[in-house]
């Protein structure tokens, strides 16, 4: 038998953290797919289908994505920052 109590799960993650995430993902994509769209333009090939142009537009939605994601984590703090102080106000 341990008789070490075990660690309490602590959920770290705040309202728009997976938004963040999913933008940064997203970002990385459409930069990845920027970069090598522009290649040909550099090495003198023939240029990608359309497909590889429309796939590096993920970039704009990935920012736009992780921006929503920093708008909710703002009012979501924001929200908590004034339950407390109305707490504060009233036990005081």
């Amino acid at each position: 038998m341990r008789s070490e109590t075990p660690a309490a799960q602590t959920n770290d993650s705040a309202p728009g953290d997976g938004l963040i995430k999913v933008g940064v993902v997203l970002f990385a994509i459409g930069a990845v797919a920027t970069l090598v769209t522009v290649a040909p333009l550099f090495l003198g090939t023939d240029p990608f289908p359309t497909v590889a142009y429309t796939v590096s537009m993920l970039m704009g939605v990935g920012f736009a994505v992780a921006a929503a994601g920093v708008l909710r984590s703002i009012a979501a703090q924001r929200r908590q920052a004034r339950e407390s102080s109305a707490g504060s106000v009233q036990a005081g």
